[in-house]
Parts: structure tokens; sequence; C-alpha cells
């Protein structure tokens, strides 16, 4: 068995989700639910009155596109994980249904992010010049 295929079935699953999502955002071809609790209500009404919602449901669109195309998987995933936390958390904390869906997409995130760790390890390594305050000399 190639062990490549759960990977691409990730990419698949999680870049699909997207890129249907996100192109939902622009198209309305899927029923959206009502929406329950009124922080919700708030929270749902900022981004859509704000235009806000729009990109983020381009950068969905992107990311799904780049992990769809299976080349650019890393920069899908720098697009997208901040996407997937704030839903995590919107769902945490005012819409609980939501909740597997969105543990199934974090998942499979982090499946596909450990298949490309080499992409992601720079930002975990700590170096001493990038982590010390060194104001500049004064000139002179």
């Amino acid at each position: 068995m190639n062990r490549e295929i759960p990977f691409r079935l990730a990419k698949l699953l999680l870049g699909g989700a997207f890129l249907v999502f996100g192109l939902n955002g622009f198209l309305n071809f899927l029923p959206t639910p009502p929406v329950e609790g009124e922080n919700a209500k708030a929270f749902l009404g900022a981004l859509a009155g704000s235009g806000f919602i729009k990109v983020v449901k381009a950068l969905e669109v992107i990311g799904g596109i780049l992990l769809l195309s299976g080349r650019l998987a890393p920069l899908g995933l720098l697009l997208l994980g901040p996407i997937i936390v704030v839903i995590g958390l919107y769902d945490a904390t005012m819409d609980p249904k939501g909740l597997p869906i969105i543990t199934v997409l974090g998942l499979l995130s982090l499946f596909i992010a450990y298949k490309h760790k080499e992409h992601f390890a720079p930002f975990f390594k700590v170096r001493a010049d990038h982590c010390t305050f060194q104001p500049e000399e004064p000139k002179a």
C-alpha cells in the first residue's frame, strides 16, 4: 500500500471542505442553518456587516485550492490554520454543535502538517538573536 494515500486523502477532504464552504460564501448554493444565541448572531452579524467574512471566505477558497494542488499544501495550511482556530473557538464558545466537524478538520490539518513538518520546523526553533531586545546605540 502506498504510504502517500492517507495524506492525499486528508488534503482532498480538508481542501475540498474549505473550497466548497468558501465558494458557498460567495455563491450561496448550500442552505445556511439558522444562528442560535445572541452572541453568535452579534458575532456573525459583525463579520457580515463589515465585509470581513468575504475576506475569510476568499482565504478559505485560496487555502483549499493550495491544499488540493498538492505542491503548496504548507502554504494552504498557513492560510487555513488561523481560520480553523477561530471556527473552533466560535464553536466552543457560541455554537457547540459544530465542534465535531471542526475537530475533524483540525485533526486533518495537524495530520497534513505532520507530513510537511520540515516546512513548519523553523517556526518552533528558538534563536537567541531573535528572542532578545537589543536597543540600537545612539548615534553621536
